[in-house]
């Protein structure tokens, strides 16, 4: 999934990509400075420093380690857990923060970007079906001994948030921010328009399924031909602790927010495609699913998103 810019004839803008947060990052800031540019990758900066689990030092890192004793992490920290929450109750289970265990079974220690960052395995830990046992105040979060956590997605998304709606707040007209393809977009577009979104292919090296108009808001798309290990690929079912066995290729999710995004993907490999599709309307997102052999299914109000079928 990538951003497909117009040419520019309205708004000054600035666009910058850097590696971070497990990937590509790209920021682009309509009537915004160099300045603001550079605030916004210091808050992914911080966010990757408090929540990789690749970081022996991190919140995240230190929460896993240290419990079930209360750890003392920030504000975005305690947010983001509290997005896990919400995440796992919307979706029934669906979205799952305890399948750190899981994933390293199936082969996914190292970070992509840093292959040297790895995650130890921890023999206590364990995937957990209920997240009752997580505690938050202002300022800490403690967990089960046997849990751990691992942000992922969501904390692509919450990241993406937390940036666009801070170009906001600071002067920009409007804003794009995009973590490895997980996208978040405010306000004014470069062209005045909304913003133009393209859904890749899975099957080809090029080309787009589509072509997406949004002009606030958030799209997602998760796959599993990409993050592929020994034992699976990186996307968990947690009723079986194994990779999810499903015809979706890839799930392109619209949602409101980045966090809303990231968690309904999740659903999109775990429920049949049909029930999928009904349910997130519901829910205030649409979505597109491509199945093994190339079917494209729809929600009844992904079409109100498209500007180009191809």
């Amino acid at each position: 999934m990538a951003a497909i810019q117009r040419p520019m004839t309205e708004s000054a803008f600035v666009r910058e990509t850097r590696v971070i947060m497990g990937g590509e990052a790209v920021i682009t800031i309509v009537g915004g400075s160099q300045a603001m540019m550079d605030d916004a990758f210091a808050v992914a900066e911080r966010c990757e420093t408090d929540w990789s689990r690749f970081r022996s030092d991190s919140e995240i890192s230190r929460i896993n380690h240290l419990a079930p004793a209360a750890v003392e992490v920030g504000p975005l920290t305690v947010a983001l857990v509290a997005e896990m929450i919400e995440g796992f109750v919307l979706t029934d289970g669906d979205f799952n923060p305890t399948l750190l265990p899981s994933l390293l079974s199936v082969g996914y220690v190292e970070s992509e970007v840093q292959p040297a960052l790895r995650t130890d395995r921890d023999a206590r830990k364990r995937l957990f079906t209920s997240l009752d046992g997580i505690r938050l105040d202002e300022e800490s979060v403690s967990i089960p001994d046997e849990m751990s956590l691992d942000p992922g997605g969501i904390g692509k998304g919450f990241a993406a948030d937390l940036i666009a709606g801070a170009l906001m707040l600071s002067g920009a007209s409007g804003a794009m921010v995009s973590f490895s393809g997980d996208i978040v977009v405010a306000g004014e577009a470069p062209d005045g328009k909304a913003w133009r979104i393209g859904i890749e292919n899975p099957f080809t090296l090029d080309g787009h399924v589509g072509v997406l108009g949004l002009s606030e808001g958030a799209v997602v798309t998760s796959s599993q031909r990409k993050r592929r290990f020994v034992g699976g690929h990186h996307l968990i079912d947690p009723r079986t602790g194994s990779s999810a066995a499903s015809r979706v290729q890839t799930a392109t999710i619209i949602a409101r927010t980045g966090v809303r995004a990231e968690v309904l993907a999740k659903s999109a490999f775990l429920r049949e495609p049909e029930a999928l599709l009904e349910w997130l309307p519901t829910v205030e997102a649409a979505g597109l699913l491509i199945l093994d052999d190339g079917l494209e299914l729809q929600s009844d109000n992904w079409s109100d998103y498209v500007v180009s079928d191809r």
